[in-house]
C-alpha cells in the first residue's frame, strides 16, 4: 500500500522472475509480487521454511508444536457436537464455499476445526507466532496467505485477491492478530472492495471452554462440548471506488454484524444455562 512516506513500485518484471500487479482502492495504489520463487506473499499449502530467522529453539518447536497441536485439536475436535444457528433470513455456510468470513480471534479453535472441510485459505502474520499457527492449520487442510494487517498487508490482499478469484474462501479473524479485542481492522474489508464479494460474519462459542489470560481471552473447548457456531448478515462489499470515509462505514458495519453473532451466541447459551 503506498502511503506517506513509501514509494511506489512500478509495474513488469523485477529481473527475478515476478509480475508486479496494483489495484486501486478508495485512491490508494495496492502493490504487490505475484506468488512464484522468493516472492512477499505465498499462497497454497504451508510448506517448510529453510529456518532461516528462526533460532535453533523456535525450529524446534516449528516442527513438534504444530504436530502435537493438531493431534490435540483432532481428539477434542471429535468429541465437540456444533449447533448452528442464524439470524432470520440467513443461510450458513456449508463446503465448499468461496467468498470472504470472518469471526473474532478468540474462537480461532472451535473455528479451526469446524472449517476444516471449507478448504479456506487464511491471511496470518509472518511472525514466528504466525508460523506455528499456520504450520498447525496446513495439517487440517488450510491454506495460508503470509501478510498482516502491518507488515505485507498489501501484497497479503493481492494474493487472498486471486484466491477468491478462483472462487475459493479467504477467512480472517478480524480483531488479529494481535487485537485490541473485538475491534474489526480494515483488511477484510479492502480485499471486499477489491474482489466485490460480500463478508459473512459467524461467531463460535463453547458451551464448556477455558478461557485463556491472552489480550482475546482465547477459548480453549474442553472435550465433548457442545459449540454454538452464529451466524449473522453477511455485510455487503462497499464499491470499488469507495473513499475512506465509505470503507471506515464497512468496518463499523462489519464489526455491528460480528457483535450480533457473538452476542446471540452468547444469549443462545444462557437460555440453554438456564432450563
Amino acid at each position: 500500500m503506498v502511503g506517506a512516506g513509501e514509494t511506489s513500485v512500478p509495474c513488469g518484471d523485477d529481473g527475478r522472475g515476478r509480475r508486479a500487479t496494483t489495484a486501486v482502492i478508495a485512491g490508494i495504489t495496492v502493490v504487490g509480487w505475484r506468488a512464484g520463487a522468493g516472492a512477499v506473499a505465498t499462497i497454497g499449502s504451508v510448506r517448510e521454511r529453510g529456518g532461516g530467522g528462526f533460532s535453533f529453539g523456535q525450529r524446534v518447536a516449528l516442527w513438534v508444536v504444530p504436530k502435537l497441536t493438531a493431534l490435540l485439536l483432532a481428539l477434542v475436535g471429535s468429541t465437540l457436537r456444533f449447533e448452528v444457528i442464524a439470524e432470520e433470513g440467513v443461510t450458513p455456510a456449508t463446503p465448499p464455499a468461496s467468498g470472504i468470513f470472518c469471526f473474532w480471534h478468540r474462537c480461532t479453535l472451535p473455528a479451526g476445526w469446524y472449517f476444516r472441510k471449507f478448504r479456506c485459505s487464511i491471511l496470518i502474520s509472518r511472525s514466528f507466532d504466525g508460523e506455528l499457527i499456520a504450520r498447525t492449520l496446513g495439517l487440517l487442510g488450510y491454506n495460508s496467505v503470509r501478510g498482516s494487517s502491518s507488515r505485507g498487508g498489501a501484497t497479503g490482499l493481492m494474493a487472498m485477491r486471486d484466491v477468491v478469484a478462483r472462487g475459493e474462501a479467504v477467512v480472517f479473524t478480524a480483531d488479529g492478530p494481535r487485537g485490541p479485542i473485538y475491534q474489526t481492522k480494515i483488511g477484510p474489508v479492502k480485499l471486499a472492495a477489491m474482489t466485490g464479494e460480500e463478508m459473512g460474519c459467524f461467531y463460535l462459542l463453547p458451551t464448556r471452554a477455558w478461557a485463556m489470560r491472552s489480550w482475546d481471552r482465547f477459548l480453549v473447548p474442553l472435550p465433548f462440548s457442545r459449540v454454538v457456531v452464529s451466524w449473522t448478515r453477511a455485510v455487503v462489499a462497499p464499491g470499488p471506488d469507495a473513499d475512506a470515509a465509505a470503507l471506515e462505514s464497512k468496518r463499523v458495519e462489519l464489526y455491528d454484524a460480528l457483535e450480533r453473532a457473538r452476542l446471540r451466541a452468547e444469549e443462545h447459551v444462557a437460555q440453554r444455562r438456564e432450563k
